[in-house]
């Protein structure tokens, strides 16, 4: 009951904040309550206004994008399943996270998708933005290369919900992408898990053999009924499970835990995917020059 209001469309986001106001007429009352039917149509008109009353004091507001999906049977598809998220020559396929078009600052460059960092990290990023394939994906195998320029750092992000007003890291784990020598990220964290090919904050690679600075580096992600695992330069350097104890404890004990900073990512990582298990790939803007190349996936049943 408490999470009822999370699963809102943009169409409905503001009926949603009616409930938040202090005062509500009895025209207010009954437009929440309606759309608490909407949602959820078991919920009574009777407990539908209390039960959004009480969502949204106890836990954190968001609003669902929900933008159409490509068809994956109009990319090509290779003889071992794999099919081409990105062809090398445009961006078909991709956008930018909650926007319809790809920013600015991602180019195509010789033969890669490259983001043209501002160089006053992410928060100053201007005409940039974290992309995504838009499709939404569940049990997979993605392979992908990626190099970066001194001092750089960005990141694949999977199973990403795509939320209005928020980054991307916010509902999705990430294969951190990094400098490891010339970026201090590789030095923060715990035991060099924000190093690359790292389950962010999390889970440290290892072996840690990411190639030097403006070298290629191959990375896979794989993900089936929640167990992962990312590689790096032919070798499995992560595993864990979601939506377990052991992913809660993980979680709990990041950047994101419960009562943090980032107290929504807490819910959204907990929860990873929604009921359905499954969200976006997306690649990071962190306002450094970041080339990735390569993109397959291969889907899981």
């Amino acid at each position: 009951m408490k999470r009822l209001y999370y699963f809102l469309s943009i169409g409905i986001a503001a009926s949603l904040f009616v409930a938040c106001s202090p005062k509500k007429t009895t025209e207010e009352v009954k437009q929440v309550e309606e759309t608490a039917i909407t949602v959820n149509p078991k919920l009574t008109a009777e407990g539908a206004y209390e039960a959004l009353v009480e969502a949204t004091e106890t836990s954190p507001a968001y609003v669902l994008v929900n933008k159409p999906q490509v068809n994956l049977d109009e990319f090509p598809k290779d003889k071992d399943g794999f099919i081409t998220l990105f062809d090398g020559q445009t961006f078909t396929g991709w956008r930018g996270y909650d926007k319809d078009t790809i920013p600015g600052k991602w180019i195509i460059d010789d033969g890669a998708i490259k983001i043209n960092g501002s160089g006053q990290g992410e928060a100053h990023s201007r005409d940039g933005g974290d992309i995504i394939f838009a499709h939404k994906f569940k049990n997979f195998e993605l392979s992908f290369e990626w190099k970066v320029a001194k001092g750089a750092n960005s990141g694949v992000l999977y199973l990403a919900r795509e939320i209005k007003g928020e980054p991307i890291w916010i509902s999705s784990p990430e294969y951190q992408v990094l400098d490891n020598i010339g970026h201090p990220d590789a030095q923060l964290g715990e035991n060099g898990n924000r190093q690359s090919a790292s389950l962010y904050d999390m889970i440290p690679a290892n072996p840690q053999n990411a190639k030097p600075v403006g070298e290629w580096n191959q990375g896979g992600i794989m993900v089936y009924k929640g167990t992962v695992i990312h590689k790096q330069n032919g070798k499995n350097v992560v595993e864990y499970h979601l939506w377990t104890d052991k992913w809660n404890e993980l979680v709990g004990k990041s950047k994101f835990k419960a009562g943090g900073d980032f107290p929504l990512a807490y819910d959204l990582l907990v929860n990873l995917g929604g009921e359905e298990r499954e969200g976006y790939i997306g690649l990071q803007d962190h306002g450094d020059d970041v080339w990735y190349k390569n993109i397959r996936i291969k889907i899981l049943e």
